[in-house]
């Protein structure tokens, strides 16, 4: 299989993957008191209302690294803003490990019978891909950098003061991820990939019952 071919496979489960994390987000936002992302078209399952161009291709090329864009959420109207962002942050990373969860099934189950043909050997390849795609989506938001869902949880965790002196470092997050980016690209060494790495194939090798 060439590498054109793995790509193209891949896109589904990646735009999959990132919209039902976006909509999760939104949903509990909703459910929690603010409409603004609903209001904003972004309850949603469509992926055009979700994705962002250069983190889906950065996904799909690093099959690591990759982000949609943010969904809004107006602190306001949450009745316990520190809380209510920590479980609105936190929906996306575990709606990310129910889908790897429900595609490990999936894959336990059909990658055994005999007699495949070509069509289901690349259905499977997929079902194999949105294992990895939504436990390395999952494992990296979950990094506690800003603006990852991770940073979300745990200044919901921390004391109030706390809190508020890691708030502090929001407007550098972007620039550090960036910066390890660039650096693991001049170097080699990608501290995401040994960070995330073996957590999805920890998990995946779980999920799909040591099959990946």
């Amino acid at each position: 299989m060439g590498d054109v071919t793995r790509i193209l496979l891949i896109v589904p489960p990646l735009l999959f993957a990132l919209t039902f994390h976006e909509f999760c987000h939104a949903f509990v936002a909703n459910r929690l008191g603010d409409p603004t992302a609903r209001l904003l078209g972004r309850l949603t399952l469509n992926p055009l209302a979700h994705l962002d161009l250069t983190g889906t291709i950065v996904f799909a090329l690093t099959q690591r690294i990759g982000w949609a864009k943010p969904v809004p959420v107006d602190e306001r109207h949450l009745k316990h803003p520190r809380r209510d962002m920590m479980w609105i942050a936190l929906a996306g990373p575990i709606s990310n490990v129910l889908l790897a969860l429900l595609f490990g099934t999936i894959y336990r189950v059909a990658a055994p019978l005999p007699e495949q043909s070509v069509s289901t050997r690349l259905l499977l390849y997929m079902v194999e891909g949105s294992v990895f795609l939504n436990l390395g989506l999952a494992a990296f938001n979950l990094i506690p950098i800003f603006p990852l869902d991770g940073s979300r949880i745990l200044t919901g965790l921390l004391s109030p003061v706390a809190a508020e002196r890691y708030r502090r470092f929001e407007y550098a997050g972007p620039f550090v991820l960036l910066g390890i980016v660039v650096l693991g690209m001049a170097t080699g060494f990608n501290i995401f990939g040994y960070v995330i790495s073996p957590v999805v194939y920890v998990l995946g090798g779980l999920f799909t019952g040591g099959m990946l």
